[in-house]
């Protein structure tokens, strides 16, 4: 699936405001990941190809997976999966998204999973998604933790800046 770089980028350009930060009553606008997760899909599948033979899902729950319980990843809810559904050979992209307030916490169990499934699930791509308008100082916080896990296969980290502005590939975290 080469064309998924160009996809994302072209999905996040379509995100507005209102899913970016979102208005609340009596109060300042906040992010909310699963709402800008669940934009970003929408902006994705409106993108999608119909000539491919990968699928996007969202959330795609892995409890009940018989491979992946023996690999360890069984607890896992990616926030985005492009793959070939009932095939493993099939898998091409997991996304993870967070916020540009993410904790450090959050950020390393992020990195884990997605560690994991380009290791041992056999994903070819892991793509690590920081949005908000703080998203770029929180990319050095991100390499901090990538660094301190160690050991890491590549992973794609992209940011997300601004509504309306594509997300930009920012190296690996």
């Amino acid at each position: 699936m080469n064309e998924l770089s160009t996809l994302l980028q072209a999905a996040t350009q379509q995100v507005p405001e209102q899913y970016f930060k979102i208005a609340i009553d009596g109060g300042d606008p906040i992010y909310r990941e699963r709402v800008y997760c669940y934009e970003l899909y929408h902006q994705l599948r409106c993108l999608w190809p119909s000539t491919t033979e990968y699928y996007l899902n969202g959330e795609l729950d892995k409890a009940a997976h018989p491979i992946l319980s023996d690999l360890g990843a069984s607890g896992v809810k990616p926030d985005l999966l492009v793959h070939k559904p009932g095939y493993m050979s099939g898998n091409h992209a997991m996304i993870e998204v967070k916020t540009c307030l993410a904790e450090t916490s959050g950020i390393a169990k992020d990195l884990r999973n997605l560690a994991l499934f380009k290791t041992k699930v056999g994903y070819e791509r892991a793509v690590y998604l920081i949005f908000g308008y703080e998203a770029e100082a929180k990319v050095a916080q991100v390499r901090k933790v990538a660094s301190a896990i160690g050991e890491l296969p590549k992973i794609e980290l992209w940011i997300h800046q601004q509504p309306k502005q594509a997300a930009t590939y920012e190296g690996d975290a």
